[in-house]
């Protein structure tokens, strides 16, 4: 088939001729002979070859290529980027996108020809495939689409150059002549949608360098007054997305969209109602002067339109126009569709919580939609609304719950009859009339499905352990966990039996129905990935639950509704602020890219922080009774072990620091390695570098016991900070001190003539740093929190290291130092010149921080740029102070 193919190269039809290229493209990937088309592909690239054919054989061509024919066909590519005919340049432009993966260093070479082509000085000239051959080639106005194109690949080859990216914004952001920013000067941009991708690149230089924002903010006002619609919407987009903006600076891009909100094409309205949607989430203030043009789009023909809208006033909007606006809005719900009515659900809830003295409109609504018909996402967001009507505004807790009761009476969605049986036995106890909501649970039991009859029943086990209610109630929930006793689902069945037993005991209720805590998700997440990524611990013990820190279930809930906020504002506005565009389909960049990808495998400090052995450390400390008594169960969190002697040698002594509320413990490791040798007396002697008695005061010291042969044991050094708000530093010199005996190999018991001796082994230094006091922790939204702390909690240093030969261990050196957790793609540089990584952790296990660093390579120098940033600055400055 391959070959019958290629014959049609011979053909006179144009139409076929390009079929022909279309067909050797997707043939390409399946055909092992593919490289045999080569030599007519190069043939109809030629200058000399018709217009028409050039473009797709260029395209065709590069498909095929190995990376290494490449230089083969170099000044083939590198003459058509700058042909007179657009369709040609831009078809080696777009190729070249597909190339730069491959052959990365080739196409940078080509930056002249694409300046050449950014230029836009040739001549454009087209082929019909309906005119005769004899008058193939005319000459037809020029579409500047060649612009478009080559900007692009000009960024492709700067991105990681942020003053060439700079020189890039600077040199094309003019008219032709001075452009009034910094001087500049340079050829015109005649193409709308280059116009549009270099605003895109101003916004990324802004972030990259915020000194530079006033020039640049004044270069986008005046994109906004540009005569085409699209750079307008986008430099007005850009300003409504900057961070850190002021009210009075969005007045201009805030005008802008006003007037194309009465534009008579429809994308022009959605797009300019989409962006001041957005705006109004974060700047509701900015965007009320629209609300009379907003008002006339409520009726717009496009539903789309009309949603976002009215979504929109409903952020803007007071009170005083909730009734009006909920009523008109009633009218069109039944015409658009699910996605748009999530946003009005999700709408709607914000304003619940921002007016409770309307729920009564509210949940009426709210209840409307969810007998309607709709898909499960939509029902979903409506019960999200209600339970959080519930949780903010206790007067609408009764109506809710009656309002779902009826909704589970008839609901197809499993889930979402589970989520709201468990609403009902967290919050039914404490109403008036729980018998109501007992009703309704039961009815669940006769007539659902098993995974809904066995939700049931744990409701019906948590009415029966609430303390509210009285003894008859009591007494009829076991009549009715009873009958469960004989369901057909043996989990129904189980369910029940453990309620009954359960409810029967008061301490076990307390323990395993009204504890009102749970393992932090964050964390748990976190160490799950660890311990999955790790083979030979998932071989040596099973995971571990008692290293997970456990956090109140209401601190849990306002990370669940701060992670809906975050997809509230993602479903009203699906502008993504610095995604750059990319003409030829390489890949975008996102916010995220500077961040990190979160929430897929996660990356670890060091392969020897294994959570099993921290887990044995953890164990022996717990089963000294004189520390729990004083320190409690468990510590807050534990530092990985430390080596204090070579491995091999007569003694070898490992430390790991467990940090507490108001306490450091040092837990030491001893083992003997000599087997005709035992030593008694055994103490390990700690002397700080400095004076830290208004610091640390020395509590406890449980020295090992005697050391016999390959058994080790454990010593203990416990102290106190004197000051809640001080974390003391400092380097402990360490002396392990011992009575040496000789002793039977065999039975590891000491001469009886053996006196011994008193011997000393020095061991290395013992430091406690910053990095001992921040707990690695994974957090999934690390961008959103380092965009909340803003710069009023970041400190931040530069320095330049000579220490490093690769960014790699530059990485992993910052890394170990801060004692924060990588983020994927921290420890792993993707060139040699810069790298950036990203790090989280909590303070004491409660504060949580941000650390971002910047590196980059300058012949023997690796140049740093740390940044960290949290609540507070002076925690900033403390966790910095770590490395600086």
């Amino acid at each position: 088939l391959f070959f019958g193919i290629t014959k049609l190269f011979q053909n006179k039809d144009m139409s076929l001729r390009q079929i022909v290229y279309l067909a050797i493209k997707e043939l390409s990937s399946i055909s092992s002979d593919v490289i045999m088309a080569t030599s007519s592909l190069m043939k109809d690239m030629q200058p000399k070859s018709d217009v028409i054919y050039r473009g797709d054989a260029i395209r065709a061509l590069c498909k095929i290529t190995d990376s290494s024919m490449i230089p083969g066909i170099e000044r083939f590519l590198k003459a058509a980027i700058v042909d007179r005919d657009s369709s040609t340049a831009s078809a080696a432009l777009v190729s070249a996108y597909h190339l730069y993966g491959s052959a990365k260093d080739v196409v940078r070479r080509w930056n002249n020809e694409i300046g050449e082509a950014l230029s836009g000085k040739s001549l454009s000239t087209n082929t019909s495939i309906f005119s005769p051959t004899s008058a193939r080639t005319i000459v037809v106005p020029n579409s500047n689409i060649v612009q478009y194109h080559a900007i692009g690949l000009t960024y492709l080859n700067r991105q990681q150059d942020r003053m060439a990216v700079l020189k890039l914004v600077q040199n094309y952001s003019g008219s032709g002549s001075k452009s009034g920013w910094l001087g500049a000067s340079g050829p015109t941009l005649k193409n709308n949608m280059a116009l549009c991708i270099l605003v895109r690149y101003a916004v990324r230089v802004m972030e990259d360098d915020p000194s530079l924002t006033p020039e640049l903010y004044e270069l986008l006002k005046s994109w906004v007054g540009h005569r085409s619609d699209m750079v307008s919407l986008e430099a007005a987009r850009a300003i409504c997305h900057l961070k850190r903006v002021a009210t009075a600076q969005l007045s201009i891009a805030v005008n802008a969209l006003q007037k194309f909100l009465s534009s008579p094409k429809p994308t022009i309205r959605f797009a300019a109602i989409r962006t001041l949607n957005a705006l109004a989430v974060t700047h509701p203030d900015a965007v009320q002067p629209c609300n009379v043009d907003m008002e006339d789009l409520i009726t717009d023909i496009n539903r789309s339109v009309a949603t976002l809208a009215i979504t929109t006033l409903l952020k803007t909007g007071n009170e005083a126009s909730v009734d009006r606006l909920m009523e008109e809005i009633q009218e069109f719900m039944g015409e658009i569709s699910d996605e748009f009515k999530v946003i009005v659900v999700e709408a709607i809830r914000s304003l619940g919580l921002k007016f409770p003295q309307k729920h009564t409109v509210f949940l009426g609504f709210l209840s409307r939609i969810l007998r309607d018909e709709g898909g499960y996402d939509l029902k979903h967001a409506i019960v999200n609304a209600m339970v959080d009507l519930i949780k903010h505004i206790p007067a609408c807790k009764e109506s809710a719950l009656a309002h779902m009761c009826e909704f589970i009476e008839d609901c197809e969605f499993t889930k979402l009859s589970v989520r709201i049986l468990h609403l009902l036995g967290e919050e039914g106890p404490a109403t008036s009339q729980p018998t109501i909501y007992i009703r309704h649970i039961y009815n669940r039991v006769i007539l659902e499905n098993a995974v809904v009859r066995a939700a049931a029943v744990n409701a019906l086990a948590k009415f029966c352990a609430s303390p509210q209610i009285d003894s008859g109630l009591y007494t009829s929930i076991r009549v009715l966990l009873e009958r469960c006793l004989d369901d057909r689902d043996d989990e129904v069945r189980d369910r029940a039996a453990w309620a009954l037993r359960i409810t029967d005991n008061k301490q076990a209720r307390t323990t395993f129905i009204q504890d009102d805590s749970t393992y932090s998700m964050a964390d748990l997440e976190s160490r799950l990935v660890e311990y999955c990524a790790n083979p030979d611990k998932i071989k040596e013990a099973a995971f571990s639950l008692s290293g997970v820190p456990r956090i109140p279930r209401a601190e849990e809930k306002v990370q669940a509704q701060r992670q809906r906020d975050i997809i509230s504002d993602v479903l009203s506005s699906t502008f993504t602020q610095a995604t750059q565009l990319t003409p030829g389909g390489a890949k975008p960049t996102t916010p995220d890219t500077e961040f990190g990808s979160f929430g897929s495998g996660m990356a670890t400090a060091d392969a020897d922080h294994a959570r099993g052995i921290i887990d044995a450390y953890i164990k022996h400390l717990a089963s000294v009774p004189s520390l729990t008594e004083k320190l409690g169960p468990a510590p807050l969190f534990s530092s990985k072990p430390v080596a204090l002697t070579e491995q091999g040698t007569e003694y070898e002594v490992s430390v790991v620091k467990h940090i507490y509320e108001s306490s450091v413990v040092f837990q030491f490791r001893c083992a003997n390695t000599i087997a005709e040798q035992v030593l008694e007396e055994v103490d390990i002697e700690m002397q700080p570098d400095q004076d830290l008695d208004d610091q640390l005061e020395l509590d406890i010291i449980i020295p090992p016991t005697d050391l016999l042969y390959n058994n080790p044991k454990y010593g203990y050094h416990v102290y106190t900070r004197l000051t809640p708000d001080v974390y003391p530093t400092a380097t402990f010199e360490c002396t392990l001190k011992f009575t040496v005996k000789e002793c039977d190999p065999d039975t590891n018991q000491p001469l009886e003539d053996d006196d011994g001796y008193r011997d000393e082994y020095s061991l290395e230094s013992v430091e406690l740093s910053e990095s001992d006091y921040m707990q690695p922790t994974y957090l999934a939204n690390a961008k959103g929190l380092w965009d909340t702390f803003g710069t009023d909690g970041e400190a931040i240093e530069t320095l330049a290291l000579t220490d490093f030969s690769t960014l790699q261990e530059c990485a992993a050196k910052v890394v170990n130092l801060l004692g924060m957790y990588p983020l994927e793609g921290a420890l792993q540089p993707n060139n040699d010149h810069a790298h950036q990584a990203v790090m989280t952790g909590s303070w004491m296990g409660k504060q949580k921080v941000v650390a971002r660093a910047r590196m980059a390579k300058q012949g023997k120098e690796i140049h740093l740029e740390l940044a960290v940033r949290s609540e507070d600055q002076e925690l900033s400055q403390l966790v910095l102070s770590a490395i600086a």
